[in-house]
């Protein structure tokens, strides 16, 4: 059987990213694998301006970040494989993958890294009522057929759900002539980043409707409708608030969710709340050698992010393999009042690194104060004009600060 240094599941930007950090550690053996016919996972279908200011520090389309990474890769000389499903992984890392030209074969890694993505929730998963007809697509698979594909899937539509995915598409649409009647929100503040709500609906006056959602779908052999109807503070529709749209297409943008089904087969410790792995401050999971990184992690909302949390895991893999790092799981990360989830779920003993912590907080806040502190004192406070749960947050914690942690880690939010 064949033995890589390092196998990544995935040839996104994560993918790409942790590729080239641990091919610039020296470590030679790493080895891509990439279900779809080219790298640059969902960026390829991501034909808007937006990508890169972080990393490169100007403004590229999605698939000129891509391109960017895998120019980058190919200089490299690392190895990759693409139109390759990866049907299994188990816990000695052998790794199962089939495609058309080997059929299914078996490699071993000294390490592997998770860097598939995340896919978006459907219907099914959020149990919207009326009849299942046609005309109801994910956001993300509307933007494939419209950017990939050429195929405007409808010329009325309404959008559930405010999430980015939506929201550009709410401007994709309306540029190639479709008529958006509006974007409804189950909660009442927007999932989205401030810059796609000003971009992508006030610039087209495309009303949103917040603390809304879809009630039902009408239509014999397509959608030919759909009623929304205001909530209460328990999501329940309120009678009498009900609005009906004449449209064609209903678009969701209800959410993503890390794809963790091969983690989850090998027996990887998953988060509860991100649907990700849990992960120490070397971004290693449960499984010893085995890392995460991207969306397959924790769902970001800028993928310059996903970039440099890559590069670092790719970066912590490489150390692994050179046996210059180890980490354990002894202080738990704990999100308090105001808090989603906190990112790295444990911390070691001993921390020879600054650590980034990443939250999100669980309602939108004006002036406010994050605090971190473990069991006996505060670490660091940080004062913020605003918090918003759509963007994610990201803090560097010295590893000064961390020396000497007493019981847990705990991140917490509260207004000013």
């Amino acid at each position: 059987m064949k033995t890589y240094d390092m196998i990544i599941i995935g040839g996104g930007s994560a993918g790409m990213s942790a590729a080239v950090s641990a091919k610039a550690q020296g470590i030679r053996k790493i080895l891509i694998l990439e279900r779809s016919e080219e790298l640059g996972g969902i960026l390829q279908q991501c034909i808007h301006n937006g990508f890169g200011l972080q990393i490169f520090h100007e403004e590229m389309s999605g698939p000129l970040y891509a391109q960017t990474y895998k120019e980058k890769v190919d200089a490299m000389k690392i190895e990759y494989k693409l139109n390759t499903t990866v049907v299994s992984v188990n816990e000695e890392r052998i790794v199962t993958y089939v495609n058309e030209q080997e059929g299914y074969q078996s490699i071993s890694g000294k390490t592997i890294i998770f860097a598939s993505g995340c896919y978006e929730r459907n219907r099914g998963a959020i149990s919207i009522p009326g009849k299942r007809i046609p005309g109801v697509y994910t956001a993300g698979s509307a933007q494939r057929f419209l950017n990939l594909e050429n195929i405007l899937v409808g010329k009325k539509v309404f959008i559930l759900g405010s999430g980015d995915i939506g929201l550009i598409m709410a401007r994709r649409m309306s540029l190639e002539g479709a008529k958006v009647e509006g974007v409804a929100e189950l909660m009442p503040y927007s999932n989205g980043l401030t810059r796609n709500i000003v971009q992508c609906l006030h610039d087209f006056n495309i009303p949103l409707y917040l603390s809304h959602t879809v009630v039902d779908i009408k239509g014999t052999n397509h959608v030919e409708g759909v009623t929304i109807a205001q909530v209460d503070e328990h999501k329940q529709p309120i009678s009498g608030t009900e609005k009906t749209f004449d449209v064609d297409t209903l678009l969701l943008s209800v959410g993503l969710i890390p794809e963790n089904e091969l983690g989850y087969q090998m027996g990887i410790q998953l988060d509860a709340h991100t649907k990700g792995a849990s992960v120490n401050e070397y971004y290693e999971t449960s499984v010893p050698h085995v890392y995460a990184c991207g969306n397959a992690l924790h769902v970001h909302d800028i993928v310059d992010f996903v970039s440099q949390e890559s590069a670092d895991v790719g970066y912590f893999a490489a150390m692994d393999i050179l046996k210059q790092q180890r980490g354990n799981r002894t202080h738990e990360t704990i999100a308090k009042q105001g808090v989603g989830y906190v990112l790295p779920q444990v911390l070691s003993d001993e921390i020879n690194h600054d650590v980034t912590l990443s939250f999100r907080c669980s309602k939108p806040f004006k002036a406010c104060q994050i605090i971190i502190q473990d069991d006996t004192h505060i670490i660091k406070k940080i004062t913020k004009r605003y918090l918003l749960p759509a963007e994610m947050e990201r803090i560097k914690l010295k590893k000064d600060d961390l020396q000497n942690i007493s019981g847990k880690l705990s991140v917490e939010v509260q207004a000013l």
